[in-house]
């Protein structure tokens, strides 16, 4: 239930690959990946990791773990601002290159993957997603792990949370419980940086873990307690329910929300204040939710200025590729930020 950072690897060299590839099997042998398994996962984080440094002059590369029901799994996205690719299926078929080497790489990616997807747009870059599952014991996921879903619900949550560079904690979080028709998420930005902000964080996500069966206002009331002791945080909370269409929140802060379809963006609305210390005012708030609509949560490490018709077709793509691609062109660079993407 709470969320674990994820390890970003700035690739510009080709000394770094061997650095992150490192890092991201030691992560895959303490979730229990097998050696096989953990050899996919280097030669995915090889072969995506070299793509970046042969075809857009580097990028970066974000890890993080996984669970869902009776599963483990590891999610890598690869993002760029390089040259993209004009013609995407053309790219992923093995023998094309466009740097003089074998054209393997994508091909390769794509079969260790148990879940793979890419978005690229021509002078705007490449963002590419590859999962890695593996079955585990029947019972409660491993603590620490970002559930993603269950079988018994239709939506997919994807993620990016990363700390102001230069820090090693991030003072954003988030965390999702579904439960058949219905879904809670909660976005949370502790005030500052460093280890104090992600304390005030991570209090407000574990108040969603432990009152996730209440309305998103009695939650967010209830971390308006439990974060007195704390520096307080941001927060926003919402509830989508599948049975009725219909999205509920409340929020508190400068977490930023928006419900995605048809026409222009429904703005979810957020008071003024601080949960756990002054808050002007709580209040939820209905919206309808359309069946092909889009959920974005965001902290304001994100600009508020981005628009997806401007990346066409990439609300059809994977959540957590939509995340990447919102963080990739979108981050302010100067703060912790998260960006949450439900659908």
């Amino acid at each position: 239930m709470v969320m674990s950072q994820q390890l970003h690897f700035p690739i510009v060299e080709t000394s770094q690959i061997a650095e992150a590839r490192r890092a991201v099997t030691a992560l895959a042998g303490n979730l229990g990946f097998d050696e096989t398994e953990t050899g996919k996962i280097a030669l995915i984080v090889t072969e995506a990791a070299t793509n970046l440094i042969k075809h857009a002059a580097g990028g970066q590369l974000l890890v993080r773990s996984l669970a869902e029901a009776e599963r483990l799994g590891l999610e890598l996205l690869v993002l760029d601002q390089g040259p993209g690719l004009a013609n995407v299926g053309q790219a992923l078929a093995d023998g094309y290159s466009t740097a003089a080497s074998p054209g393997t790489g994508l091909g390769a990616i794509i079969r260790l993957s148990t879940v793979f997807d890419i978005y690229s747009l021509p002078a705007r870059g490449t963002a590419l997603l590859a999962q890695v599952w593996r079955q585990t014991r029947p019972g409660r996921p491993m603590p620490g792990l970002q559930e993603v879903g269950n079988s018994t619900s239709p939506l997919k949550i994807g993620g990016v949370c990363l700390a102001k560079p230069g820090q090693e904690l991030s003072g954003d979080n988030w965390a999702a419980v579904q439960n058949g028709h219905r879904c809670l998420v909660m976005v949370a930005d502790g005030l500052g940086h460093g280890p104090a902000a992600a304390a005030a964080s991570q209090a407000a996500v574990e108040v969603l873990a432990l009152k996730s069966s209440l309305t998103p206002l009695a939650i967010i009331e209830a971390a308006h307690a439990a974060l007195y002791h704390t520096r307080g945080a941001a927060v926003t909370v919402a509830e989508l329910d599948l049975a009725r269409l219909v999205v509920k929140a409340a929020g508190v802060g400068n977490i930023s929300g928006a419900i995605l379809s048809t026409g222009a963006p429904r703005r979810l609305t957020s008071y003024n204040g601080i949960v756990g210390h002054q808050v002007q005012k709580f209040q939820e708030f209905s919206y309808p939710w359309p069946a092909d609509a889009l959920l974005v949560l965001h902290s304001d490490g994100l600009t508020t200025h981005w628009n997806l018709d401007a990346y066409p077709g990439l609300i059809a793509r994977h959540p957590s590729l939509i995340a990447g691609v919102l963080y990739r062109d979108f981050s302010r660079g100067s703060d912790d930020v998260s960006v949450v993407v439900i659908k």
